[in-house]
């Protein structure tokens, strides 16, 4: 998986290279710091190495999976990214991870992920509508879309907000169910916390302080995933 990611991220700042070199200079190709042909080279490599590592752990099955994982990225790196469902990426791609994993462990997925899958979705749209709400005043200097310009910074932090309450609240709800006893439940309440609470912070402010809030959000809900996966397996 790690491989993969690397040949989506290699990708992205290929396709964005031209774009970034006027408005995230920063960033490894327009800063110089990488090549074109470079980024193309680590792509293809993880790619292949993602693959022959998904192959040997986990077959064919692991294969398929694995060639969504691409298929996914790549989709948001050529067409998505830039437009109004740039979030689909992510409520596709956040549930492929846990899956992914499980999958290449046991060969099987166990019934709980009923209820891991779906929460997991949410959670991928999200940070996606948070990530493009950090990039919002960027994104509309460049003319360039996102499910953030599409809804309006307004709409878009709530339903933001309304997808982490979801999450939290399915991920509470889930636990005594599942198995896991009471007191696990208060631990993933206090982890399910973390993400609303980043988001109330950055909702006004400055893009830094928007991307240091979709940062704590996104680290935030994987405290929470495992904190669940905790209560409800061990």
């Amino acid at each position: 998986m790690v491989a993969l990611q690397a040949g989506i991220g290699a990708t992205n700042d290929l396709v964005d290279a031209p774009r970034d070199a006027g408005h995230k200079p920063g960033k490894p190709i327009p800063a110089g710091l990488v090549s074109g042909a470079a980024a193309r080279r680590v792509a293809l490599v993880a790619f292949g190495t993602g693959l022959v590592l998904a192959g040997a752990f986990g077959g064919l099955a692991g294969c398929g999976v694995a060639l969504v994982v691409i298929g996914v990225g790549l989709a948001y790196d050529l067409r998505l990214k830039g437009t109004a469902w740039s979030w689909l990426p992510f409520a596709v791609g956040i549930p492929i991870l846990p899956v992914f994993g499980w999958l290449g462990a046991t060969g099987a997925l166990p019934t709980a992920f009923v209820v891991l899958v779906p929460v997991a979705v949410a959670a991928g749209a999200a940070l996606a509508i948070a990530n493009a709400l950090v990039d919002v005043e960027r994104d509309r200097a460049a003319a360039t879309g996102s499910v953030a310009i599409a809804l309006g910074p307004a709409r878009a932090w709530l339903a933001q907000a309304g997808l982490l309450v979801v999450v939290g609240l399915a991920a509470v709800g889930s636990v005594v169910p599942l198995g896991g006893s009471a007191d696990r439940g208060v631990a993933v309440l206090a982890a399910a916390v973390i993400p609303i609470a980043a988001a109330v912070a950055g909702r006004r402010g400055s893009v830094a302080r928007r991307e240091r809030a979709w940062e704590i959000e996104a680290l935030g809900l994987a405290i929470l995933a495992i904190a669940w996966l905790a209560s409800v397996f061990a």
